[in-house]
């Protein structure tokens, strides 16, 4: 289907004195020319979609009969892989080719969550058992519930610092209480985390930035060192999640300070960096990047089992035996342990789903993110009934596990039952490990935490994202924790508004040769035309962002560029066509700057087009009654449709600049008519490059589009 329009014809000089006479309606609707010799032009005629609601919701089904629909689908083998993702890997295990690198796996991420387990316990402020309990029963749930065969779970160095600094607050460490507090806040970390996967919410954190975690972690881990510096000074500090605070502390008790302990740390600090750092750079000793907390442990308990030094404090007793069931008391304080929850959940989400997906893209099968979360959630519910404190997965441990060559879950249960044998049969041992030796485990973990890297390509690449990391790192450092992650969220939020609300607007030009419309400053050989301006807007247009649209535009009107504009030689701007193909989203707001703009435009004799909007954008501008506002002419499926008719249209303007006069006057004589006749005529190829000269044959087919002539 074509649109005819037609020019003024040469040889007709009834239908110019005719266009002259009608000249201010064709200034509203293309399609009012006059009859003449007429040319056609190719368009697409736009489809305006029906205005009834009822058609609409019907195209696209609710999120309700989605999931009935699929559930109706699922076959009884997807219901039993949708309530334990376990059997995805049990159905397909493959005994000769996985159990053996499960096996070795396992054992290794088993050997060093051990240590780790009591290290990050004692940095959260609890006795080393509940560390263990903490790496005991979470694992086997997680196993049967998480959806990703590579994550160790278990305490970690971020989380324990997190429990530390909210509880720390509340209650002193050495008081039962605290305990119980942490017991009941694993408890409402995993009914928040299994709140959110059912509700299929993990979304949410996607507003908090990779520079924001990034540099979070990054000041956590000076916290955490210096907060396990007391281990190797022989002195105690004073606990607060704050630099100064810390520095302070350290240096006022600089007169206790210890050498035994302070040499041994050091001893066993370097010992961990060394083997870690072979273990990463050399694949025949990647043991040693696991082997380090058991190496660590063993040379310390062993040099303290055979010279009894005094001043080098001991972990000391550890309940022997695996965990007791009980239910978590204290429900009087969750008031205050919300905030805590909100903020490990989320570092949950980051930390373990980040990874699990990485994992997951490098062995080939998919995860579910909500599943992953509700593993997680379930695994410290169920934990919580059994003593632990909040868990996650681990980088460091996920890592190991990855590079042991673990294939499935069954890595996990290897990790679980190594540490219930320790729990069973070592916990005798395990009260002779030097606290420094623990203490030397959390600073080496942590030193990877340090992102030095991030902040240098952050540099590099996006000086905003660098300010953000920043700003997030130092707001951690000197005022917390908590303060810190809203700072960062909040300045991030501030960000995203920003570009939201200021968003990328082009205008755009022809390239040669083509029937293709790009951004004038991407491609400066492309070229506009006179009296037209073609602008695209790269975003949801709604209520933040309507005020710099309409004063975007207004400049386009004011600042045209004569140097790329071609076609016939106008004044003004007569036309300005909308790009909308970016355009996903319009709400009311932007429909009445719509109306207002058009207006506006309407009292300067400028008419508005509407290009290739959306289904949905469209539908919103109907039922607002901007189509037949504007005219249902003016909307055009290409730009470049759009454009042939505007060009025909500024043509008639520039052969009839005094055409308004001619509506106010009587009828011009004919002699006036024949003044303003043209003895020769732009062809349509013509309008479009600008040049006068005819390159159409008399034989050429006037219903093929038109391209760019070549300039001579």
């Amino acid at each position: 289907m074509d649109r005819t329009y037609a020019s003024p014809s040469s040889q007709n000089l009834t239908a110019i004195a005719t266009s002259a006479d009608n000249f201010a309606s064709s200034s509203s609707s293309p399609t009012s020319m006059s009859a003449g010799s007429h040319r056609s032009v190719k368009i697409i005629p736009l489809e305006h979609p029906s205005t009834n609601t009822t058609t609409s919701s019907s195209s696209s089904p609710s999120v309700v009969s989605k999931w009935k629909a699929r559930m109706k689908r699922m076959t009884w083998i997807e219901w039993i892989d949708f309530f334990f993702p376990c059997s995805r890997w049990m159905r397909t295990y493959k005994v000769n080719e996985y159990l053996q690198p499960d096996l070795m796996a396992g054992i290794t991420v088993g050997i060093m969550l051990v240590p780790q387990s009591m290290s990050y316990a004692k940095l959260a402020g609890l006795q080393p058992i509940y560390g263990l309990y903490s790496g005991f029963i979470p694992i086997f749930i997680y196993t049967i519930f998480g959806s990703s065969r590579q994550l160790a779970i278990g305490p970690v160095a971020l989380t324990s610092l997190l429990v530390s600094n909210v509880l720390s607050s509340i209650v002193d460490p050495s008081d039962k209480l605290y305990t119980e507090l942490a017991i009941l806040l694993a408890l409402m970390v995993g009914i928040f985390e299994c709140t959110m996967a059912l509700l299929r919410l993990g979304w949410l954190i996607r507003f908090i930035s990779h520079s924001v975690i990034s540099g979070f972690t990054t000041a956590s881990a000076f916290v955490i060192a210096l907060s396990e510096a007391k281990y190797f000074l022989g002195y105690e500090i004073e606990r607060s999640s704050k630099i100064i605070p810390l520095v302070k502390s350290i240096i006022a008790g600089a007169d206790k300070f210890s050498w035994p302990p302070f040499v041994m740390g050091s001893l066993m600090l370097a010992i961990l960096l060394t083997m870690k750092h072979l273990g990463k750079t050399r694949k025949h000793l990647r043991f040693l990047r696991a082997a380090g907390p058991l190496t660590a442990v063993v040379l310390g308990t062993t040099f303290v089992k055979i010279y009894h030094p005094p001043s080098i404090s001991l972990v000391g007793d550890i309940p022997q035996g695996l965990p007791k069931f009980s239910v978590p008391k204290h429900f009087d304080h969750v008031k205050s342990l919300i905030p805590t929850t909100v903020l490990i959940t989320g570092v949950a989400i980051l930390e373990s789903v980040g990874i699990a997906k990485a994992l997951a893209a490098k062995n080939g099968y998919e995860l579910d993110s909500n599943q992953e979360l509700f593993g997680l959630g379930l695994a410290n519910i169920c934990g919580s009934f059994f003593s632990i404190y909040p868990t996650t997965g681990s980088f460091s441990r996920s890592a190991v596990n990855h590079e042991s060559g673990a294939k499935t879950g069954l890595s996990g249960l290897v990790m679980g039952i190594i540490m219930a044998c320790a729990l069973l049969f070592l916990t005798p041992v395990f009260e002779y490990i030097p606290q420094c030796s623990l203490a030397a485990i959390v600073i080496s973990a942590v030193i990877g935490l340090v992102d030095y890297d991030e902040a240098k390509f952050l540099w590099r690449v996006d000086k905003k994202d660098f300010l953000l990391w920043t700003i997030t790192c130092m707001t951690t450092l000197l005022l917390g924790i908590e303060i810190g992650v809203l700072v960062g969220v909040g300045v991030s939020l501030a960000f995203v508004i920003h570009e939201s609300a200021n968003p990328h607007i082009a205008v755009l030009g022809r390239l040669p040769g083509t029937t293709i419309y790009r951004n004038t400053q991407q491609y400066p050989e492309a070229y506009t035309y006179n009296g037209i301006v073609i602008v695209r807007i790269d975003a949801p247009i709604y209520f933040a962002n309507t005020s710099y649209i309409k004063d975007r535009l207004r400049d386009y009107e004011i600042e045209k560029d004569e140097s790329t504009g071609r076609g016939p030689e106008v004044s003004r701007i007569h036309f300005v066509i909308l790009e909308m193909a970016p355009v996903t989203y319009i709400d009311s707001s932007a429909v009445q700057a719509l109306k207002e703009l058009h207006q506006e435009y309407k009292s300067r004799d400028i008419q508005l087009a509407i290009s290739n909007p959306n289904r949905e954008v469209l539908l919103t501008l109907a039922r607002a009654g901007v189509i037949d506002l504007i005219g249902k002419e003016w909307y055009f499926v290409r730009v470049h449709d759009a454009v042939q008719v505007c060009l025909q249209h500024v043509q008639r303007l520039n052969e009839f600049p005094k055409a308004q006069e001619f509506l106010t006057e009587n009828k011009p004589s004919l002699f006036q008519r024949l003044l303003n006749q043209r003895k020769d005529e732009f062809s349509q190829p013509e309008l479009e490059s600008g040049f006068q000269e005819s390159f159409l044959t008399k034989g050429a087919d006037p219903q093929l589009e038109p391209l760019l002539s070549k300039k001579p």
